[in-house]
């Protein structure tokens, strides 16, 4: 029932006997899946699943919840899967839904019930525990203006027992997701080998006069046509100025001879992520300074990989890398010593061309759950993508690759896919159109 190829569900099992790990005594823990979010009429946007009830389950079915009571004195009852149960109509209009045999397969979760079941098995479980834990999106950067379907729950849950200690389960995801498993590593690279595929698809496609959104068409061919959904994100395909906007979405423009064009894209692949940024030449070489400009982006991305290492953490590796930045745009002669030595400590003079953070971690997520105070480990996977916007040169260019830290250093999980600007030049001018 999905277009990627099969999971083995004990990724999911030893997902959720992690997280019973870290749950007080005596409690449960209910996840819900993401609502189907309407448009206008009677449209509505593509589902998405809740990313916390994908990893603990692999179930990418909307009306679906979870419930965790490890403790639970009837066996049956320490994992329970519900779900939306077919019928003839929905059958006809959208297709079968999961039968619990499917929902076994998928999760390894033997019980089984349909959604009419859940206030009585609720009511019952609720008898029992003495805490529960709760799910919401405690994303630092999320901005929520719509009411979830886990803020519903949560007011009802909280009304109807209000005598139970509640706890909230964000944080225990949190500490759980930042770090991969292989089987999850292995799902990233599928869609980095994916996103590989769009970016080698583009090179000899694009050429001047070609609009934006036509090479936002051709990734979207290549990522469907090898099993992606489409985007892991609202693509960027910003050519000329519109490489200085940080957050492009329009992708409505020609490509004009000469200039640059900055492309931020990642496929989807089984609801985990890949990002990556290259930036090319439309015309197929650089000019020499933009060739300056875009070798100074890669070594300051070439040093910032390096740190990315076990112990460094967030505040001081983006200090280091800070400090490369800053010896590149004095080296092309865009900051002086003089302002360098005279910026205050919370506003870097690099700043003024060097805006963003540099990574941030990946996962089902784009920008994936991580507590920037924890050290980094073994298993994370971060995004690494500096970038130098000079905004009156009409130069923007951002480079960006998905780095696995490992116990022996890390590994980059794009590393086939050309950056080198010869090997772009190379690449843009071997099939010419």
């Amino acid at each position: 029932m999905t277009r990627y190829t099969h999971i083995d569900h004990e990724l999911f099992v030893q997902n959720r006997a992690n997280f019973c790990r870290q749950m007080q005594p005596n409690a449960l823990a209910l996840f819900n899946a993401n609502d189907i979010m309407p448009t206008n009429s009677d449209g509505t946007m593509a589902f998405r699943q809740n990313s916390d009830l994908f990893y603990l389950t692999g179930v990418d079915q909307e009306e679906s919840i979870l419930i965790l009571y490890p403790e639970a004195a009837e066996e049956k009852y320490r994992e329970i899967l519900f779900l939306k149960e077919t019928n003839e109509e929905i059958a006809i209009w959208e297709g079968d839904k999961l039968s619990k045999e499917q929902a076994k397969a998928v999760s390894g979760i033997e019980t089984i019930y349909w959604l009419s079941e859940f206030h009585t098995v609720f009511n019952i479980l609720m008898g029992y525990c003495s805490a529960a834990y709760l799910n919401t999106n405690e994303h630092s950067r999320a901005v929520v203006e719509v009411e979830t379907r886990d803020a519903r729950f949560i007011k009802w849950c909280l009304a109807k027992y209000p005598l139970h200690s509640y706890h909230r389960a964000a944080p225990i995801m949190q500490n759980l997701r930042a770090v991969k498993s292989a089987e999850e590593v292995a799902l990233i690279q599928q869609a980095c080998d994916i996103t590989e595929k769009g970016f080698r698809r583009i090179l000899s496609f694009v050429r001047p006069e070609v609009m934006e959104y036509e090479i936002e068409a051709e990734y979207l061919h290549e990522f469907v046509r090898n099993r992606s959904r489409g985007f892991a994100y609202s693509p960027i395909i910003a050519s000329g100025f519109n490489a200085c906007v940080l957050h492009y979405i329009d992708n409505a423009l020609p490509c004009k001879a000469g200039d640059l064009l900055l492309m931020d894209v990642g496929a989807e692949y089984a609801n985990y992520a890949a990002d990556m940024t290259r930036t090319i030449p439309v015309s197929g070489w650089f000019t020499p300074r933009q060739k300056a400009v875009y070798n100074a982006v890669l070594r300051v991305m070439k040093q910032a990989t390096e740190m990315l290492q076990i112990g460094n953490v967030w505040d001081e590796y983006h200090t280091a890398v800070g400090e490369v930045m800053t010896k590149e745009l004095v080296d092309l002669n865009l900051l002086s010593m003089n302002e360098v030595n005279a910026q205050p400590k919370d506003k870097p003079a690099y700043k003024k061309y060097f805006m963003h953070g540099t990574s941030h971690h990946l996962g089902l997520d784009v920008h994936d759950l991580g507590d920037k105070y924890r050290r980094f480990l073994a298993g994370m996977v971060f995004t690494c993508e500096p970038g130098i916007y000079i905004r009156e040169e009409n130069i923007g260019i951002r480079l960006e690759n998905d780095i696995l830290i490992t116990k022996s250093g890390n590994e980059d999980l794009m590393k086939n896919i050309p950056i080198e600007a010869e090997e772009i030049e190379e690449l843009m001018n071997s099939n010419p159109v």
